[in-house]
């Protein structure tokens, strides 16, 4: 199958690259000028020079595929350089689900994300505009929403790697979020799912008909609190971190006067998605696309070292 991948060299994207060019498909990928060296198997893909706000650049990108995936997505947004959740979750997607139906183009993948919502914050609000826009158009779709996504970034941003450097390396005790009062109330879990089973569930989906049509979560085997995630990143990198209570609200305050600044490391709606979890069983899917799930555990954290 020829596929065009909008989103394919970044910390996803590049597993992604991986798995359909092991498949057999044949890709072609949308890069921004400059960022060539970040696509794999160079010598098996096409590659298209263009933004995402180019229409003619998504128009090349397209041309003779047969599917399409949108996997560009951002976790912070930087206004002043019209980087935003909206210009790049919703409205870049709503160009590409547009030229690809007016086209040849029959089967659409979209990377969505677990929990979003259309009253969320404006990371969950563009996402599930995004999904809905999809979902209004004539092919045949499949929406991915994934959990946080662990595994080995090779040079990009990763989920493991930024709680890494952000709490476990600095000789200061992590954070325990509880809200209200009280340390023993609240809390929250999470399903860390590692990134090779969801480029394979991509990957898979793709000739899957029971898939079409259906938006599937994609959440690891375990439901984890968060002191347990710190506690295995910690095994992860060879070490044992303290971890303290901490009032989400101090921390929302702080957040909400600092995170305009690109070095603070939590912006305030990350850290609201934060304590609504994100967790769910994710096994009849997994077992649909036959694979068999990896754990957040020290061997698949072994990385972090």
């Amino acid at each position: 199958m020829r596929v065009a991948i909008f989103g394919g060299t970044g910390f996803v994207g590049s597993y992604l690259v991986d798995a359909l060019v092991g498949a057999g498909h044949h890709l072609a990928l949308l890069v921004r000028p400059g960022s060539e060296d970040k696509v794999r198997h160079r010598e098996r893909v096409r590659i298209v020079h263009g933004d995402i706000s180019d229409p003619e650049a998504i128009a090349r990108t397209l041309e003779h595929c047969d599917a399409a995936i949108y996997n560009i997505g951002i976790i912070r947004e930087y206004p002043s350089r019209g980087i935003t959740f909206r210009s790049m979750q919703y409205e870049g997607a709503m160009r590409v689900i547009e030229a690809a139906d007016d086209g040849s183009v029959g089967r659409f993948l979209l990377m969505s994300a677990n929990g979003v919502k259309p009253d969320g914050t404006p990371y969950q609000e563009s996402k599930y505009l995004a999904e809905r826009f999809l979902a209004q158009s004539e092919m045949q779709y499949t929406i991915f929403r994934p959990s946080v996504v662990f595994g080995d970034p090779r040079g990009r941003m990763e989920f493991c790697t930024q709680l890494r450097d952000d709490m476990i390396k600095p000789p200061i005790p992590a954070p325990n979020f509880f809200t209200g009062l009280s340390p023993s109330k609240g809390g929250f879990a999470m399903s860390p799912v590692h990134v090779l089973d969801v480029a394979q569930a991509f990957a898979r989906s793709l000739e899957t008909e029971s898939t079409y049509g259906k938006t599937l979560v994609l959440c690891g085997p375990e439901a984890l609190a968060w002191p347990e995630i710190i506690r295995r990143i910690a095994r992860g990198c060879g070490r044992r971190k303290l971890i303290v209570p901490v009032p989400a609200g101090l921390v929302s305050a702080v957040a909400g006067l600092l995170d305009r600044f690109e070095w603070f490391p939590l912006t305030r709606d990350q850290l609201t998605m934060l304590l609504e979890g994100n967790a769910g069983d994710s096994s009849e899917v997994f077992a649909e696309l036959h694979i068999q799930p990896r754990y957040f555990d020290q061997d698949n954290l072994a990385y972090l070292r």
